[in-house]
């Protein structure tokens, strides 16, 4: 038995020791057999690490495996505009990395604006065809870096209040809490961030500091109130439920609560060692049975509905087999809407044993 991290994590694992969420409930028994799903859920709940035994249980895969045909990520990484994302994004990371690195060993100053101009730059150079979030997707399997992320969770903030229709300065300001929302693990002895075996519980409670850290880092930089709060807050839930004060709602940054949206969807939908990233549709799945109580919904709400519109008219794989075209949401569920396959329409919200398991 081993606490592993939950990227380390395969389906097919069994739970070792029952599993609590940060308001102590039972989330998940002693005894489970992790799938996908399960794995997924612990991100939702900003579980970091749980007792796992390294037993496997096979887990038979959902896809045929004498499918030929090139997935949408494949696509994806195989088109140019992806290439040239890819170049943009791994110059900024670096930018980022080396000035980050001058903020916490030599105390400089924080270069907020060079910073948040290059990462302004990437959306307005990439906007085609290929949505961000598609590319950002398939950038997780180069690197899950702290650096790596806090750009994920910049580039999404920055869609999604986007999404909310707020002010070209809001949007900016939003992006600039994503970009330095995890700053705080940068405090954090990179031993632990990066340990492949068990940690001990002084060291989780070490990487849950991360959030307080970070904030108390920001209060010696020129920023705004609302990109510190945002370090402080970023693993606050509505419900109270998160850490690290415990705060409920309203008492909540409003920025705080689309970075932890953005956050929690960047870890949900980052590529695993057994799989690419993961489709939409199941993320969609866990907001809609999981996530309402713990974050706010005039703000998910509007995320889950343009991510889900952004797939309509792709083809995908359902988990029976067949192939199909998605034509259409349905509003109440919008993790199964209507899908086409030949002549036969497939209204996924009133088969919950069907579901959508990959784009194609």
């Amino acid at each position: 038995m081993k606490r592993l991290s939950i990227t380390q994590l395969v389906p097919g694992m069994t739970v070792a020791e029952d599993v609590y969420d940060l308001d102590h409930e039972l989330l998940m028994q002693k005894g489970t057999v992790l799938t996908d799903k399960l794995i997924t859920k612990l991100d939702l709940y900003g579980i970091l690490t749980i007792f796992a035994e390294d037993i496997i249980h096979p887990v038979q895969p959902v896809e045929d495996p004498t499918d030929t045909e090139l997935s949408y990520s494949e696509r994806i990484k195989s088109s140019p505009e992806f290439q040239l994302f890819k170049t943009d994004f791994e110059n900024d990371v670096e930018l980022f990395r080396e000035n980050m690195n001058l903020v916490i060993q030599k105390n400089t100053t924080l270069d907020v604006n060079t910073l948040l101009k290059n990462t302004m730059a990437i959306v307005a150079n990439h906007s085609g065809s290929i949505s961000i979030l598609d590319m950002l997707q398939n950038m997780r399997e180069y690197d899950d870096s702290t650096y790596t992320h806090s750009l994920n969770v910049a580039l999404i903030c920055n869609i999604l209040a986007g999404w909310l229709k707020l002010s070209d300065k809001e949007v900016e300001l939003a992006t600039a809490c994503g970009l330095f929302h995890d700053i705080g693990k940068l405090l954090v002895p990179y031993s632990i961030i990066s340990k492949p075996g068990k940690l001990s519980d002084q060291e989780f409670a070490t990487i849950k500091k991360h959030p307080s850290l970070g904030y108390q880092l920001l209060l010696s930089q020129d920023v705004d109130d609302h990109v510190k709060n945002a370090a402080l807050m970023h693993h606050e839930r509505n419900d109270g439920s998160g850490y690290p004060l415990k705060l409920k709602g309203n008492q909540i940054d409003p920025y705080a609560r689309i970075v932890a949206i953005a956050d929690v969807y960047d870890a949900m939908t980052a590529a695993r060692c057994y799989r690419g990233p993961l489709c939409p549709f199941r993320v969609i799945e866990m907001f809609e049975v999981e996530g309402f109580q713990k974050y706010d919904v005039s703000i998910l709400l509007p995320f889950l509905e343009n991510v889900v519109n952004s797939c309509l008219q792709n083809r995908c794989l359902l988990s029976d087999g067949r192939k199909g075209t998605i034509i259409y949401i349905n509003k109440d569920k919008l993790s199964r809407p209507i899908v086409q396959c030949g002549g036969e329409y497939v209204n996924l919200a009133d088969q919950p044993d069907l579901e959508i398991v990959r784009l194609l």
